[in-house]
């Protein structure tokens, strides 16, 4: 009898126990444009929680009695519900977050792979918002870069804080990303900046100083990820229509080739639709352009079409799968160098090199979003076909694959890991030859959050091998180079560090080291061809160069009335070993049967030029809002460096720079940059500024050959100033769907020399058209 009276009451008290469960279910949304929100947190009694899925829904189990909810997000106020959950209740709660009003709302990935408020990361970072392209009607994505405190694009090359000089076309200290993957061409290892797709931009972000511990080899001076947008809850289709014409130089001795009185012109369309079907996200987007050029014989056109499509799977929250793809064909000239200063728009040798190219990239991936990880699979196929005049025509394929595992942890750590697989081929007859490349690493990061303090630490190892030239590095960590502690590591480890407190409400101290490691691009060590009478030599002895950066930094938050906004200011120091640079000089003639020989066997050839260090101080602005009726957007900095070879020999190193100093080529020591915005009603106008002091010290050759170069002396003593250049635009939103502007870039007309022998566009005035339906 007992024992049946006990077995009874176990059954109700198990009976009791199942029926205590209640369940919590809902979105959570933005409560200003309606969007649901992908990763916001629920959490329950500050304890447990879970996060909402790719459609922004959540789904808990809790048990029944009185709970405190909290539902929040990176740059939301977070709200706190009191449930009352009864046995089996579904309790639906449908949560609209508001947008902190407090600090300006700026969310990233790029600084540790998930989203933090800008703010809060230990690295300097700045955000390119997609509206700043379509003010200033750019027709590709680095003009707007090139709007970046701190950032120069020198001849569609990036460099940051003085990291880089000029490397004409081959290898990039700066990694290029679209999606967090990069987008370097397997031969020459450069960025076609015409071939991201600007018309669907989410949102481009620029992290300065070395990332390679979280992104590998070309991140040693920084990274660019150019993020693209998925569908939106409501379907969105947008039309952009430009045309510009190219107004006469101010200089009178400056020849025009379109004496005709036909003023070279260019214009574009581009297209962007995207749109939610079902668990199918879709977005497809396009350009159409056509520049006659400002420089003699030297167009450019081109047709993209790229899309994005992801499926949301019903039956396994949290599962999503697709595949981005994007496609370009290119045809154009290569502008290396002038005649002469008055015949600065007229190439060497009579006409640009022509190209006719062909870029495509597939993107497969898988994303499984769990309440508490995240796993990624993400892989990229990237083909380019080079079909160039001068015999110097390639083909090259990479393969790219990243897994990546990111836990979330209740007490605020999150710790992101994963595998990188990078396999690549280049096929060219005279130029490159034939070659193949591998690239394996692994990483990891951990990222704390105590109260005040954010924390982040980084490792990641590389290995590179191409052909049968392998990693061989000397790990010292730091410590006297000439004693090594591990000789010949065919894995090159690199590490990062940061923190960022929160002094005061708004107010924000970081500081942050990192290591970098760059491996030399096919380019670098086997090019071989001429251009314009000038001859690119091989250097197959190169070395891997290694280096890393840190600096110290205050953020201060500012509200102005409506305006909110942050001013950073930093101290920055960056050394490197064995740094890698294109150096101009007379080398001999090249190796038949590659090319014919130059007579004078002038030309390029990427060295090691030794070790450098380049030291430096920041100051930026940014910020958005209103000041009264009218609404104000600014990207306001100022940056200094001090670029030195710190093993300069006069006997050895005078005799390649103009100047006999320890002073790094290329650089601009002063460097400033504005861009503000006003909207008021229906009406907006902006202005934007970059001035650069002179660049002092490029190769010598350039100013001592007066026989290959004549007047480039005299040119450079004559405009020694530095250069200022402004632009304006005005706008004028018709109704909610047409806005029509008009953009005068370089509105002074001022003759800008961007390198040696090479001037930027004079005035420009055009005309966009915008229709958002």
């Amino acid at each position: 009898m007992k024992k049946t009276i006990t077995l009874l009451f176990c059954i109700q008290a198990v009976s009791k126990l199942l029926a205590q469960n209640a369940y919590i279910k809902g979105t959570i949304s933005d409560a200003k444009n309606k969007e649901t929100i992908v990763g916001a947190s629920v959490v329950i009694d500050d304890v447990s929680g879970t996060a909402t899925d790719i459609n922004g829904s959540y789904l808990f189990k809790i048990t029944s009695g009185q709970h405190k909810a909290e539902f929040k997000y990176v740059g939301y106020k977070s709200q706190v519900k009191t449930i009352d959950a009864k046995e089996n209740d579904t309790i639906q709660m449908n949560i609209m977050l508001e947008p902190d009003s407090k600090t300006l709302d700026i969310v990233v990935v790029s600084a540790g792979k998930f989203e933090q408020k800008l703010n809060e990361v230990t690295v300097s970072m700045e955000v390119i918002k997609p509206s700043l392209a379509e003010n200033k009607a750019v027709t590709s994505i680095e003009k707007a870069v090139d709007q970046v405190p701190g950032v120069n694009i020198i001849d569609g090359q990036a460099n940051i804080r003085g990291g880089s000089g000029f490397s004409y076309g081959a290898g990039s200290r700066v990694l290029v990303m679209v999606d967090e993957m990069p987008m370097l061409t397997a031969h020459q290892g450069d960025v076609k900046w015409t071939f991201l797709p600007i018309e669907n931009c989410e949102q481009v972000e620029v992290i300065k100083g070395a990332s390679s511990a979280l992104f590998g080899s070309s991140a040693i001076n920084g990274l660019i990820n150019f993020r693209t947008a998925y569908a939106k809850d409501e379907p969105e289709t947008k039309v952009i229509f430009n045309s510009a014409v190219y107004d006469k130089p101010k200089r009178k001795e400056l020849a025009n080739w379109w004496n005709n009185g036909k003023f070279p012109t260019y214009s574009g369309i581009n297209f962007y639709h995207s749109e939610k079907l079902g668990n199918f996200d879709l977005v497809v987007g396009g350009n159409l352009f056509n520049d006659e050029g400002y420089q003699y014989t030297n167009y450019d056109q081109r047709i993209r079409i790229n899309a994005n499509i992801r499926y949301r799977f019903k039956k396994i929250p949290g599962l999503s799968a697709g595949v981005n793809v994007n496609n370009m064909h290119n045809s154009g000239g290569v502008y290396v160098m002038w005649v002469n200063p008055d015949s600065a728009l007229y190439p060497q040798g009579g006409s640009v090199i022509g190209f006719n190219a062909v870029r495509t990239n597939v993107d497969p991936f898988v994303v499984y979003n769990t309440v508490h990880s995240r796993h990624s699979l993400r892989t990229r196929y990237f083909q380019t076909v080079d079909l160039n005049s001068n015999n110097q025509s390639s083909h090259s394929e990479l393969y790219y694959s990243e897994y990546q595992l990111q836990k979330r942890f209740a007490n605020g750590l999150t710790w992101t890991s994963g595998a990188v697989s990078n396999y690549s081929e280049v096929h060219s007859g005279a130029i490159y030859g034939t070659h193949y490349s591998t690239n394996i690493a692994v990483f990891t990061q951990l990222d704390k959050k105590f109260d005040r303090l954010t924390t982040s630490l980084g490792l990641r190892g590389e290995y590179y091998k191409t052909d049968s030239i392998e990693t061989q590095v000397n790990i010292d960590f730091l410590s006297d180079a000439s004693r090594p502690i591990i000789k010949n590591s065919k894995v090159k480890p690199v590490f990062r560090a940061g923190l960022n407190y929160k002094l005061k409400e708004y107010t924000f101290i970081r500081t942050s080291f990192g290591q970098g490691f760059r491996f030399p691009t096919i380019a670098e060590r086997y090019i071989r061809t001429s251009a314009s009478g000038l001859d690119i030599y091989p250097n197959d002895s190169l070395k891997p160069e290694t280096g890393w950066s840190s600096e110290i930094a205050v953020k201060q938050g500012v509200r102005i009335g409506g305006w909110k906004g942050f001013i950073d200011i930093s101290a920055f120091w960056s050394e490197y070993r064995n740094m890698m640079e294109f150096t101009f000089g007379q080398y001999g003639p090249l190796i038949p049967p590659y090319q014919t020989p130059s007579q004078l066997g002038l030309g390029f050839q990427s060295q090691n030029i030794g070790n450098t260090r380049i030291r430096g101080v920041e100051v930026s602005i940014m910020g958005e809002g209103k000041v009264g009726a009218v609404n104000i957007t600014t990207l306001l900095g100022y940056t200094y460096i001090d670029p030195r070879q710190t093993d300069f020999d006069p006997a050895v190193d005078t005799a390649r720079n103009t100047l006999p100093t320890d002073l790094l080529k290329y650089r601009y020591q002063h460097n400033g940059k504005a861009d503000v915005q006003f909207d008021y009603k229906n009406w907006s106008t902006g202005i934007s500024m970059r001035a650069n002091s002179f660049m002092e010290n490029i190769d010598r050759i350039f100013g001592d050959n007066e026989s290959s170069f004549p007047g480039m002396k005299k040119y450079r003593q004559e405009h020694n100033k530095g250069d200022v250049v402004f632009d304006y635009r005005l706008s004028y939103q018709l109704n909610k769907t047409v806005k029509v502007a008009f953009i005068v870039n370089n509105v002074l007309n001022r003759e800008v020399m961007v390198r040696p022998a090479y001037l930027a566009p004079q005035r420009v005035f055009s005309f966009q058209l915008t229709a958002k339906i």
